[in-house]
Protein backbone atom coordinates (compact mmCIF):
# COMPACT_ATOMS: atom_id res chain seq x y z
CA UNK A 1 0.00 0.00 0.00
CA UNK A 2 0.94 3.64 -0.38
CA UNK A 3 0.38 6.50 2.03
CA UNK A 4 0.36 10.26 1.80
CA UNK A 5 2.79 11.90 4.20
CA UNK A 6 0.30 14.71 4.82
CA UNK A 7 -2.26 12.20 6.13
CA UNK A 8 0.22 9.87 7.84
CA UNK A 9 1.35 12.76 10.04
CA UNK A 10 -2.16 13.20 11.44
CA UNK A 11 -3.11 11.38 14.63
CA UNK A 12 -6.12 9.09 14.91
CA UNK A 13 -6.23 8.06 11.24
CA UNK A 14 -5.63 4.96 9.17
CA UNK A 15 -5.41 5.35 5.41
CA UNK A 16 -4.08 3.57 2.35
CA UNK A 17 -3.90 3.83 -1.40
CA UNK A 18 -3.65 0.12 -2.15
CA UNK A 19 -1.64 -1.11 -5.15
CA UNK A 20 -2.38 -4.31 -7.05
CA UNK A 21 0.03 -6.33 -4.87
CA UNK A 22 -0.75 -8.50 -1.86
CA UNK A 23 -3.97 -10.28 -2.81
CA UNK A 24 -5.25 -13.64 -4.04
CA UNK A 25 -6.80 -12.80 -7.43
CA UNK A 26 -5.34 -14.20 -10.64
CA UNK A 27 -5.01 -13.35 -14.32
CA UNK A 28 -5.86 -9.77 -15.27
CA UNK A 29 -6.99 -9.22 -11.67
CA UNK A 30 -3.67 -10.21 -10.09
CA UNK A 31 -3.58 -9.81 -7.21
CA UNK A 32 -5.30 -7.33 -4.85
CA UNK A 33 -8.45 -6.59 -6.84
CA UNK A 34 -11.05 -4.88 -4.64
CA UNK A 35 -13.64 -4.31 -7.35
CA UNK A 36 -17.07 -5.63 -6.40
CA UNK A 37 -18.22 -4.67 -9.90
CA UNK A 38 -15.49 -6.64 -11.67
CA UNK A 39 -15.96 -10.13 -13.09
CA UNK A 40 -13.40 -11.55 -10.69
CA UNK A 41 -14.38 -14.47 -8.44
CA UNK A 42 -16.45 -12.97 -5.58
CA UNK A 43 -14.66 -15.05 -2.94
CA UNK A 44 -11.29 -13.71 -4.07
CA UNK A 45 -12.54 -10.10 -4.04
CA UNK A 46 -13.95 -10.69 -0.54
CA UNK A 47 -10.62 -12.03 0.68
CA UNK A 48 -8.75 -9.10 -0.85
CA UNK A 49 -11.10 -6.61 0.77
CA UNK A 50 -10.78 -8.39 4.14
CA UNK A 51 -7.00 -8.01 3.91
CA UNK A 52 -7.36 -4.31 3.14
CA UNK A 53 -9.84 -3.83 5.97
CA UNK A 54 -7.39 -5.39 8.41
CA UNK A 55 -4.68 -2.92 7.36
CA UNK A 56 -7.15 -0.10 7.99
CA UNK A 57 -8.00 -1.42 11.46
CA UNK A 58 -11.61 -2.39 10.72
CA UNK A 59 -13.58 -5.55 10.07
CA UNK A 60 -14.42 -6.43 6.48
CA UNK A 61 -18.05 -5.31 6.80
CA UNK A 62 -16.86 -1.83 7.81
CA UNK A 63 -14.86 -1.19 4.63
CA UNK A 64 -17.43 0.77 2.63
CA UNK A 65 -17.29 1.68 -1.05
CA UNK A 66 -20.25 3.25 -2.87
CA UNK A 67 -21.78 2.31 -6.21
CA UNK A 68 -19.88 4.87 -8.28
CA UNK A 69 -21.67 6.69 -11.09
CA UNK A 70 -19.21 9.46 -12.12
CA UNK A 71 -21.28 12.10 -10.35
CA UNK A 72 -20.83 14.93 -7.82
CA UNK A 73 -23.08 13.06 -5.37
CA UNK A 74 -21.93 12.53 -1.77
CA UNK A 75 -23.29 10.04 0.79
CA UNK A 76 -23.08 10.70 4.53
CA UNK A 77 -22.69 7.45 6.48
CA UNK A 78 -22.72 6.53 10.16
CA UNK A 79 -23.04 2.73 10.01
CA UNK A 80 -22.08 -0.13 7.71
CA UNK A 81 -24.31 -1.03 4.77
CA UNK A 82 -24.87 -4.36 3.07
CA UNK A 83 -23.51 -4.92 -0.45
CA UNK A 84 -27.04 -4.68 -1.84
CA UNK A 85 -27.59 -1.24 -0.30
CA UNK A 86 -24.55 0.67 -1.44
CA UNK A 87 -25.48 4.31 -2.15
CA UNK A 88 -25.13 5.54 -5.71
CA UNK A 89 -22.53 8.24 -5.17
CA UNK A 90 -18.92 9.14 -5.86
CA UNK A 91 -17.95 10.38 -2.44
CA UNK A 92 -18.68 9.40 1.14
CA UNK A 93 -18.08 11.25 4.41
CA UNK A 94 -18.42 10.38 8.08
CA UNK A 95 -17.53 11.32 11.64
CA UNK A 96 -18.06 7.76 12.90
CA UNK A 97 -14.91 5.96 14.10
CA UNK A 98 -13.87 2.56 12.72
CA UNK A 99 -15.66 3.01 9.40
CA UNK A 100 -13.24 2.81 6.48
CA UNK A 101 -14.50 4.99 3.64
CA UNK A 102 -13.20 3.91 0.27
CA UNK A 103 -13.46 4.52 -3.45
CA UNK A 104 -12.38 2.21 -6.24
CA UNK A 105 -10.24 3.46 -9.13
CA UNK A 106 -8.28 2.27 -12.15
CA UNK A 107 -7.11 5.60 -13.67
CA UNK A 108 -9.51 8.14 -12.11
CA UNK A 109 -8.33 10.27 -9.20
CA UNK A 110 -8.75 8.83 -5.68
CA UNK A 111 -9.01 11.56 -3.06
CA UNK A 112 -8.88 11.09 0.71
CA UNK A 113 -9.84 13.94 3.07
CA UNK A 114 -9.48 14.52 6.81
CA UNK A 115 -10.13 17.21 9.39
CA UNK A 116 -8.86 15.50 12.51
CA UNK A 117 -9.79 18.39 14.81
CA UNK A 118 -13.46 17.88 13.89
CA UNK A 119 -13.00 14.09 13.47
CA UNK A 120 -14.49 14.18 9.99
CA UNK A 121 -13.15 12.22 7.01
CA UNK A 122 -14.10 11.66 3.40
CA UNK A 123 -13.18 9.79 0.24
CA UNK A 124 -13.99 10.81 -3.34
CA UNK A 125 -13.73 9.27 -6.80
CA UNK A 126 -12.67 12.11 -9.09
CA UNK A 127 -12.79 11.04 -12.70
CA UNK A 128 -13.10 13.78 -15.28
CA UNK A 129 -16.91 13.75 -15.15
CA UNK A 130 -17.09 13.96 -11.37
CA UNK A 131 -14.36 16.54 -11.09
CA UNK A 132 -15.95 18.72 -13.75
CA UNK A 133 -19.37 18.36 -12.11
CA UNK A 134 -18.06 19.40 -8.67
CA UNK A 135 -17.50 16.23 -6.61
CA UNK A 136 -14.55 17.84 -4.83
CA UNK A 137 -16.51 20.91 -3.74
CA UNK A 138 -19.49 18.73 -2.79
CA UNK A 139 -17.29 16.55 -0.59
CA UNK A 140 -15.87 19.59 1.23
CA UNK A 141 -19.38 20.98 1.74
CA UNK A 142 -20.65 17.64 3.11
CA UNK A 143 -17.72 17.48 5.52
CA UNK A 144 -18.47 21.03 6.70
CA UNK A 145 -22.03 20.00 7.52
CA UNK A 146 -20.52 17.43 9.89
CA UNK A 147 -18.40 20.09 11.59
CA UNK A 148 -15.25 20.24 9.47
CA UNK A 149 -13.59 23.46 8.38
CA UNK A 150 -12.17 23.37 4.86
CA UNK A 151 -9.19 25.47 5.92
CA UNK A 152 -8.26 22.56 8.22
CA UNK A 153 -8.99 19.78 5.75
CA UNK A 154 -6.03 17.80 4.47
CA UNK A 155 -6.56 16.15 1.08
CA UNK A 156 -4.39 13.63 -0.76
CA UNK A 157 -4.55 12.39 -4.35
CA UNK A 158 -3.44 8.83 -4.99
CA UNK A 159 -2.27 7.14 -8.20
CA UNK A 160 -4.04 8.66 -11.21
CA UNK A 161 -3.51 8.47 -14.95
CA UNK A 162 -1.00 11.12 -16.00
CA UNK A 163 -1.20 13.65 -18.81
CA UNK A 164 1.42 11.73 -20.81
CA UNK A 165 -0.98 8.77 -21.09
CA UNK A 166 -4.38 10.47 -21.29
CA UNK A 167 -5.23 11.30 -24.89
CA UNK A 168 -8.67 12.79 -25.56
CA UNK A 169 -10.67 13.94 -28.54
CA UNK A 170 -11.76 17.45 -29.56
CA UNK A 171 -15.24 17.06 -28.08
CA UNK A 172 -13.65 16.40 -24.68
CA UNK A 173 -11.58 19.57 -24.89
CA UNK A 174 -14.61 21.54 -26.02
CA UNK A 175 -16.62 20.37 -23.02
CA UNK A 176 -13.99 21.61 -20.57
CA UNK A 177 -13.32 24.93 -22.28
CA UNK A 178 -17.06 25.59 -22.56
CA UNK A 179 -17.29 25.24 -18.78
CA UNK A 180 -14.29 27.56 -18.26
CA UNK A 181 -12.03 28.96 -20.97
CA UNK A 182 -9.13 28.80 -18.53
CA UNK A 183 -9.37 25.00 -18.61
CA UNK A 184 -7.43 25.09 -21.88
CA UNK A 185 -4.24 25.12 -19.79
CA UNK A 186 -4.87 21.50 -18.77
CA UNK A 187 -4.46 20.26 -22.35
CA UNK A 188 -1.23 19.73 -24.28
CA UNK A 189 -0.65 18.85 -27.91
CA UNK A 190 -1.05 15.21 -28.94
CA UNK A 191 0.95 13.39 -31.62
CA UNK A 192 -2.41 12.66 -33.25
CA UNK A 193 -3.96 15.58 -35.10
CA UNK A 194 -7.15 16.91 -33.54
CA UNK A 195 -6.47 15.25 -30.19
CA UNK A 196 -4.97 16.50 -26.94
CA UNK A 197 -3.36 15.19 -23.76
CA UNK A 198 -5.39 15.92 -20.61
CA UNK A 199 -3.82 16.68 -17.22
CA UNK A 200 -6.37 15.13 -14.86
CA UNK A 201 -4.15 15.39 -11.73
CA UNK A 202 -3.49 19.06 -12.51
CA UNK A 203 -7.18 19.73 -13.00
CA UNK A 204 -8.03 18.00 -9.71
CA UNK A 205 -5.36 20.02 -7.89
CA UNK A 206 -6.83 23.22 -9.30
CA UNK A 207 -10.35 22.30 -8.16
CA UNK A 208 -8.97 21.44 -4.71
CA UNK A 209 -7.33 24.86 -4.46
CA UNK A 210 -10.44 26.66 -5.72
CA UNK A 211 -12.49 24.79 -3.12
CA UNK A 212 -10.43 26.47 -0.39
CA UNK A 213 -8.48 23.37 0.65
CA UNK A 214 -4.90 24.50 1.20
CA UNK A 215 -3.38 21.31 2.64
CA UNK A 216 -3.00 19.08 -0.40
CA UNK A 217 -0.62 16.33 -1.46
CA UNK A 218 -0.41 14.58 -4.84
CA UNK A 219 1.49 11.28 -4.73
CA UNK A 220 2.43 11.94 -8.35
CA UNK A 221 2.04 8.34 -9.56
CA UNK A 222 0.55 7.23 -12.89
CA UNK A 223 -1.66 4.15 -13.02
CA UNK A 224 -1.15 3.63 -16.76
CA UNK A 225 2.64 3.82 -16.67
CA UNK A 226 3.29 1.05 -14.11
CA UNK A 227 1.45 -2.16 -15.10
CA UNK A 228 3.16 -4.28 -12.45
CA UNK A 229 2.01 -1.91 -9.73
CA UNK A 230 -1.33 -0.48 -10.79
CA UNK A 231 -4.53 -1.40 -12.60
CA UNK A 232 -5.54 0.83 -15.51
CA UNK A 233 -8.80 0.88 -17.43
CA UNK A 234 -7.18 2.69 -20.35
CA UNK A 235 -4.26 0.28 -20.54
CA UNK A 236 -6.67 -2.65 -20.43
CA UNK A 237 -8.62 -1.09 -23.32
CA UNK A 238 -5.46 -0.61 -25.37
CA UNK A 239 -4.46 -4.24 -24.75
CA UNK A 240 -7.94 -5.58 -25.55
CA UNK A 241 -8.08 -7.38 -22.23
CA UNK A 242 -11.49 -8.68 -21.05
CA UNK A 243 -11.60 -6.79 -17.74
CA UNK A 244 -9.41 -5.04 -15.17
CA UNK A 245 -8.91 -4.90 -11.43
CA UNK A 246 -9.87 -1.98 -9.20
CA UNK A 247 -7.79 -0.32 -6.54
CA UNK A 248 -9.29 0.52 -3.17
CA UNK A 249 -8.29 3.85 -1.62
CA UNK A 250 -9.60 4.30 1.89
CA UNK A 251 -9.44 6.23 5.14
CA UNK A 252 -10.76 5.55 8.66
CA UNK A 253 -10.96 7.30 12.03
CA UNK A 254 -9.21 5.05 14.51
CA UNK A 255 -11.67 5.82 17.31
Amino acid sequence: MLQALALAELEGLHHAFFTRAGGVSQGVYATLNGGIGSNDAPDKVAENRARMAAVLGVTADRLLTPYQIHSPDVAVVDAPWTPDHRPRADAIVTRTPRLALGVSTADCGPLLFADTEACVIGAAHAGWRGALAGVIEATAAAMEKLGADRTRITAALGPTISQANYEVGPEFVARFTAADADNARFFAASPNAGHAMFDLPGYIADRIQRAGIVNFEDLGLCTYAEPDRFYSFRRTTHRNEPDYGRHINAIALAG
